[in-house]
């Protein structure tokens, strides 16, 4: 069940994204992109932040 702070998991799976590919736009291993997904880690706001950048 998807917690509801997890919006990655929830973007993903409205968009049909994959993993990998989030792993790919975030410069990432597929490892944490997973640990976010799956609600075991949070990503770190620059990060974030970084990654908003680019896609806006």
């Amino acid at each position: 069940m998807e917690s509801p702070d997890n919006r990655i998991k929830g973007i993903l799976t409205r968009k049909g994204g994959r993993q990998t590919w989030l792993a790919e736009r975030l410069g990432e291993s597929f490892t944490p992109v997973n640990s976010y997904v799956c609600y075991r880690r949070q990503p770190s706001l620059e990060l974030l932040l970084h990654q908003h950048l680019h896609l806006a």
